[in-house]
């Protein structure tokens, strides 16, 4: 067997993974914020509507637990819910102008703390390592996964 020349993605992300996550904390804390309800706002941000079984699906979380975050942002005054007019049994969510600002403001200081990370890269090195991250999560899960389960 041949010696690997690189190691696997895999190994590569996650120790990083779990460092940024560990730098998001108190950041997130700072603004009372969970990292359930961080990822609601953002993928509210980026699109303003959808029904609450495809964002938990989106954002990779389980559909009855993610129920609670989206409570605790309605009661908060940061997401909207109301009764989609197609399907009067779906409900669509919606960012207010708080939860907006709230996820600007804690975006913004996630980013700024990253550009400690970010700078120790060269200029061409950071943006290649950019555009290189946003190809990949740009993939759907099949396509990353892909027969690679059935290939044992």
């Amino acid at each position: 067997m041949a010696k690997a020349e690189r190691a696997d993605l895999a190994a590569m992300i996650a120790p990083l993974f779990r460092a940024l996550m560990a730098a998001e904390r108190p950041i997130l804390d700072a603004h009372e914020l969970t990292m359930w309800a961080y990822s609601v706002l953002l993928a509210l941000g980026r699109s303003p509507t959808r029904g609450q079984g495809l964002l938990a699906e989106e954002i990779g979380a389980d559909k009855t637990r993610i129920i609670a975050v989206l409570d605790d942002l309605q009661e908060r005054g940061l997401i909207e819910r109301r009764p989609d007019p197609a399907d009067r049994r779906a409900r669509l969510l919606a960012l207010t102008p708080a939860g907006r600002r709230l996820r600007d403001s804690a975006q913004a200081a996630i980013q700024a703390n990253e550009e400690r990370l970010l700078g120790r890269l060269d200029p061409a090195d950071r943006q290649g390592f950019l555009n290189t991250l946003a190809a990949l999560t740009a993939l759907s899960f099949d396509e990353i996964v892909g027969d690679s389960a059935t290939d044992r």
